[in-house]
């Protein structure tokens, strides 16, 4: 039996959720006259036109309360409206757990996870909401900022995206619901030096940069500060030069940082979780950690270091 993709809409109140869905609804690649099934757990300003939907062959179900999403539900709802798509407009306030595929009918595939943000309200939400906004992101397969301004610092809501999923396409929208070209924004470390060297502060901007764009950093050399991580699973002389990392509240901290090759002797003197300082050459090469090419670092130098005065690296 053929599978039904499941397409869920995240992001808070007012984020642009219906609006989009209504676009979509109107692309007549997507609406092809097969039942779809649009469960939506949040209602805003922007309303559907139920005549409309009616039309496309579209059931609306409206869902109040996140503890009426369980495997029961869902089943439900394939018995009764039998779809052969299905869009969940999901509540932002609720933590994403309620729309695990998992719960879903086994025909049901997770095909697409779209967050909507306002931008202009994104510094607001992650203030006063850090945890529950950032994981709006962890799945997101696509994010879209719109409502995009002269005063929207692009680059800076990339980098917060990209702290969490690496994987996530991002998109802006200008106010008036055009697209709006990211401008580059410039690293505060020379990339054109002999060598490029990273204060304590910017290691975070470079592994982000070098993650989005390995290409920009092959056959340059870089001197940083970083914590030696080594496993025996790694092979001989390879290690990792890295930072632990907030990328969303003191409980999600993580070790950040790219695979680094010399000769054995150079790093047996190191131990796990010591600071050093790496002059390397990078490189792009295959990585079974990374499921694909990404940056690899071949060191040339590797000195014992003072832990800075910051040892977290934050990416917002």
């Amino acid at each position: 039996m053929l599978e039904i993709p499941v397409y869920v809409f995240m992001g808070f109140l007012e984020s642009g959720k219906t609006t989009f869905i209504k676009d979509t609804l109107q692309d007549e690649e997507f609406i092809t006259g097969e039942p779809i099934l649009l469960i939506s757990c949040e209602q805003g300003e922007v309303e559907y036109d139920l005549e409309e939907l009616k039309r496309c062959n579209i059931s609306l179900v409206e869902v109040e309360d996140k503890e009426t999403l369980t495997a029961d539900f869902y089943s439900e709802c394939q018995k009764k409206y039998k779809p052969k798509k299905v869009m969940i407009e999901y509540n932002g306030m609720w933590t994403p757990e309620a729309m695990s595929s998992e719960l879903m009918p086994k025909r049901w595939q997770l095909v697409q996870v779209i967050t909507t943000v306002a931008a202009p309200t994104f510094e607001l939400y992650l203030n006063n909401m850090r945890s529950l906004m950032m994981s709006h992101f962890t799945d997101a397969d696509m994010v879209i900022f719109n409502r995009c301004n002269g005063e929207t610092r692009k680059p800076a809501l990339r980098k917060s995206i990209k702290a969490v999923n690496r994987r996530a396409q991002i998109y802006f929208e200008s106010e008036d619901g055009m697209p709006d070209v990211e401008v580059e924004e410039e690293m505060p470390f020379d990339i054109n030096a002999p060598i490029i060297e990273l204060d304590d502060d910017d290691y975070g901007l470079w592994y982000l940069d070098a993650v989005d764009n390995p290409q920009k950093y092959v056959g340059k050399k870089i001197y940083f500060k970083a914590v030696v991580y080594k496993s025996p699973k790694f092979p001989k002389g390879c290690f990792v030069p890295g930072r632990f990392a907030m990328t969303c509240c003191a409980d999600d901290i993580g070790f950040i940082g790219f695979m680094c090759k010399c000769e054995s002797s150079m790093i047996a003197p190191y131990n796990v979780r010591e600071w050093i300082y790496v002059t390397a050459e990078i490189a792009c090469e295959y990585q079974e950690d990374y499921q694909g090419e990404g940056p690899v670092l071949y060191a040339e130098k590797i000195e014992r270091a003072e832990a800075p005065e910051e040892d977290l690296v934050y990416f917002t």
